[in-house]
This record gives C-alpha cells, structure tokens and sequence, in this order.
C-alpha cells in the first residue's frame, strides 16, 4: 500500500481510502453490520489506515458502524468525516426530501457545525476527527462564518485537518480567502473528469491533497452492472439519470475495450479502473467503498497494482476517444 502525507500535514495517510457510504445502507439496498464491520477490518488488515465517513450516510448508521469497528484501533487510523447535511434541523439551505418525507438541508453555520462535531464524535467513539470536511456548499451561510469555526476546531484538538467537498473554482477561492485547506473530495472517475481542467491544478498548486470519491461511478465502471441488472426501490441507482439502460450499454461497450489490458493483468475490470484511477497524478488518495471483506479486498488489490505507463496511456486514449457524454448520477443534465 502506498501511503502519503494529507494536504499540508505530517498525517500519514493511505492513498486508497475507505469509503463508508454503502455502510450507511439507507441508498444502497440496506446493509449488514457484521459485514460492514469485516470489509472494515479487511481493509485495515489489507494496508489502509484512511476511512472516510459522514453523518448523513444512513443518517448516523455508517458513523456509529465505524466507531464500533474501529473501537481499540483508533490510534493506527485516520478517521474523515463531514458537516453541512441535516436531517434532524429545518435550518438553512433545502436540499432534498427523502422518500420517507425526511427534509434534508445543507447547514455550515458555527452552531450547526459545532453540533454535528459533537455527534460525531460521539457515534465514532472518538475524541478528535482527523480531517473534517464541509459536505455540500450552503448558500445560505458565508465562507468567512464556516471557516472560522473550523479553524477554531482545529485549535480546540477537536480536528486535526479541514477540507471542503464539491467545489468550484470560485468557492475553492473563497475557502482559501477564509483559511488554509489541506484537502478537497470531489467526484472523479474515468467518466467524470472535467474537474482536471481547472479545480484539480487549482488545488495542486496550493499543495491540498485531492480526494477522489466514487471512482467506479457508483458500480457503472465495476463490469458488475450491465444494462439488464434491475435495482430496488431503496437503491439510489434506481432512479439516477446515469443508470438507464442505455447508459449502461454505452459504459459497457467501453469497459469491454479494456479486456485485453484488464486479461494481461490477471485482475477484475474494478480492479483495472481502480488502478488507473491511482495512477492519475491530478489526485492524492481514491475512496473506494466496501459492503463486505470480499469487496473490501478486491478493491485492496486494485490500489497495489501496479500498471505500466504504457497501459494507463492506452487506456486513457480509448477513453478520449469513446467521448462518453453521460448525465450527471443525481441532476440527470
């Protein structure tokens, strides 16, 4: 495993992270806490020390399913999670309204977020979070008023880094106008790449380390979820714009692209998209999420393979090449 310092501090972390959101099951089908607590010893077991969490996945299930399985480890991890997403509060910016009539509303003013710290820490059996991140931007609270309790955080021991999720470039600067951030967490994969053009180098050039989440596009790059795959009603992808049938024969005929380097490898086409997402050098760390020690193990091997220049050039062209125009997973544009 391939480990690296995180943003501007000498907090040595994993480059692949696990990432929890299917731990929290309320938008993936549910999940099981024994098995949620394996792929999370399997993980550590495999090398990675850099679990990435938040209180809205599951509405507190994925944090107290992590505190659970990290009880007597705590000292060797790295532990992220997030504020800025509410379910229990009608206060701020409206996000969404889950299916259950739940209203869920982005908040980063200074009382919220010193609320969802407290809770937090509290379900995660901790007394300090590594790196805490703002989840979604709230338009109804200033930079200046976010940056200032995190930092203030940071002073209290209470966190030990700050970054910030979904930017853009504009926020980025406000952000770095209000304080330092050692990272940002944006969606990157093989078919979500615009970020390269002008984020990710903002980023670079300030030394922040870039986290990319949902590197297999939530199961489209895995081979796993051919078009005649049918999801629950609880599932997100049942929904999504990305997931339609004809999205998923277009992603398809480009993975089958990659059979010849993926057969050379000896590796699974999650394990080859995982690699090649690794050896990106725009980005630091890559999430990958894990319902069960199989998963979490497979995804282990993908973040130690190592591929040769040559291969990541050749996949990178069929992807230029295919030009694949997908709708956003969430806003279907």
């Amino acid at each position: 495993m391939q480990y690296t310092n995180l943003g501007h501090t000498d907090i040595k972390t994993s480059t692949l992270v696990l990432g929890t959101w299917v731990i929290g099951g309320s938008d993936w089908g549910g999940s099981d806490e024994s098995e949620s607590i394996e792929a999370i010893h399997a993980s550590i077991d495999q090398g990675i020390n850099f679990i990435d969490t938040a209180p809205i996945y599951g509405t507190g299930e994925s944090e107290r399913v992590v505190g659970k399985a990290i009880a007597g480890k705590r000292d060797q991890l790295v532990i992220a999670s997030k504020v800025g997403l509410r379910w229990d509060h009608e206060e701020g910016e409206f996000n969404f309204e889950a299916e259950d009539g739940t209203k869920i509303y982005k908040n980063l003013k200074a009382d919220s977020i010193r609320h969802e710290v407290e809770q937090s820490l509290k379900r995660l059996g901790t007394d300090y979070i590594d790196l805490l991140q703002t989840h979604w931007p709230d338009a109804t609270t200033g930079i200046d008023e976010t940056m200032e309790t995190l930092l203030a955080l940071k002073k209290e021991g209470k966190v030990r880094a700050i970054g910030a999720c979904n930017l853009t470039t504009d926020l980025l600067q406000q952000y770095l106008d209000a304080g330092p951030l050692d990272t940002i967490q944006e969606k990157y994969s093989m078919v979500d790449r615009e970020l390269e053009a002008d984020l990710f180098p903002m980023a670079n050039a300030q030394g922040m380390s870039i986290l990319a989440y949902s590197p297999l596009g939530m199961g489209l790059l895995t081979g796993k979820v051919g078009p005649e795959r049918k999801f629950g009603a609880d599932d997100i992808r049942s929904w999504s714009p990305r997931f339609t049938v004809e999205c998923r024969q277009q992603v398809a005929a480009l993975l089958e692209q990659f059979e010849p380097i993926r057969a050379k490898y000896e590796v699974s086409l999650a394990q080859l998209v995982i690699a090649w997402t690794v050896h990106q050098p725009v980005i630091s760390h890559v999430l990958c999420g894990a319902r069960n020690l199989k998963q979490a193990e497979e995804n282990a091997i993908g973040g130690n393979l190592e591929i040769s220049t040559e291969d990541v050039s050749a996949m990178t062209a069929i992807l230029e090449a295919a030009n694949l125009q997908l709708p956003h997973p969430f806003k279907g544009d």
